[in-house]
């Protein structure tokens, strides 16, 4: 028995070890090193913070690096100490994040949020998801800024608009985009019926002022009002909230919670850019399935994820079938089960 034992916590120890070399294989610590290098002595050159955009999004990125090798070398040190629990769970969450390689799973991430059918239910139901995606991030460690509002009538919100900031942050999230349906007993009328209500969730990388959407100056509309989200005498006196028309497509993004104009306008112009990037995405896509001769589904009409609360409770994701009976704790931000679904359910 103690035999059978030793081989068995042997072969575990040895496919751990296997585990943590494929990680070094793939992340190339020499290259880290390397860069790491390369970017610090970039920034002690007197005019570094010149650009300081570029700059901020280098010493980020020297960041990442470093916390990556830190990483590295805590799962050596759990695997010497025989720490094989502690170690598998590191693994698990260092192997996640090595899946997302696209070209901007990094990049920091823009998340809105519209109420869709089902009136002041949908509203309702939309302003529930703005706060499971709050305390999500705030479990991440991620920093997040509510940059547009849009409330509703009688009550939740008709629109909610939020930056996330944080390591890998659009490649975790990329997969919350589509339509999610509500299922409960309407707290809104006396009776309380069963209601179904959707919500679309859309997700964006954070594009910066060099990346490759390129807009002309004749193709933007800008229009300026007064914000309804700051207090004071701001209200009546400045038009520092922004809206943003692309005349071509009349896509229109607003912004009016930042305390200037130029504030804004750059918010704007930011999030003008993620959709129109992620316009061309589709339109890619589109193309590839039509060549391939297979369907092509709506960009952003896609039903993802259903959250029953009556007459049962469940939150099942329609893309992976993973699931959970807890719809509380889904609710109060535990996603990591469904984020992680989806990405491996992907990258299978």
């Amino acid at each position: 028995m103690a035999k059978k034992t030793y081989q068995k916590l042997k072969k575990m120890n040895e496919e751990l070890k296997k585990r943590i070399e494929d990680l070094k294989k793939k992340l190339d610590p020499d290259k880290l090193q390397k860069e790491i290098r390369q970017i610090q002595a970039e920034s002690s050159k007197p005019n570094f913070w010149q650009d300081h955009q570029t700059a901020s999004k280098k010493m980020k990125r020297l960041a990442d690096l470093e916390d990556e090798l830190a990483q590295l070398e805590s799962l050596e040190t759990l695997w010497q100490e025989g720490k094989e629990k502690e170690l598998e769970k590191s693994l698990k969450k260092f192997e996640l994040k090595t899946f997302l390689s696209g070209k901007y799973d990094s990049f920091d991430a823009i998340l809105s949020i519209h109420s869709g059918q089902g009136g002041v239910e949908a509203m309702d139901w939309a302003q529930m998801l703005e706060r499971m995606y709050i305390r999500f991030f705030e479990k991440k460690g991620w920093h997040h800024e509510l940059i547009d509002e849009t409330p509703g009538e009688e009550a939740g919100i008709k629109s909610a608009t939020l930056t996330v900031s944080g390591p890998y942050v659009y490649g975790f999230l990329k997969y919350e985009a589509g339509t999610h349906r509500l299922v409960r007993q309407s707290p809104f009328n006396a009776d309380q019926l069963r209601q179904t209500s959707f919500a679309l969730v859309e997700v964006l990388p954070q594009l910066d002022e060099k990346d490759e959407i390129e807009i002309k100056d004749d193709d933007l509309e800008w229009q300026f009002f007064r914000s309804s989200t700051q207090g004071g005498q701001n209200v009546q006196k400045v038009s520092t909230a922004v809206r943003l028309i692309y005349k071509p497509t009349g896509l229109t993004v607003t912004c009016e919670r930042e305390r200037t104009q130029e504030q804004n306008r750059k918010i704007a112009l930011q999030l003008l850019k993620a959709k129109l990037w992620v316009l061309a995405e589709a339109r890619a896509k589109e193309k590839e399935q039509r060549l391939k001769g297979g369907r092509t589904k709506a960009a952003w009409g896609t039903q993802i994820r259903s959250y029953v609360l009556h007459p049962y409770k469940m939150v099942k994701d329609l893309r992976t079938g993973y699931e959970t009976d807890d719809a509380e704790a889904v609710l109060d931000g535990e996603l990591d089960g469904f984020v992680e679904a989806e990405i491996k359910n992907v990258l299978d």
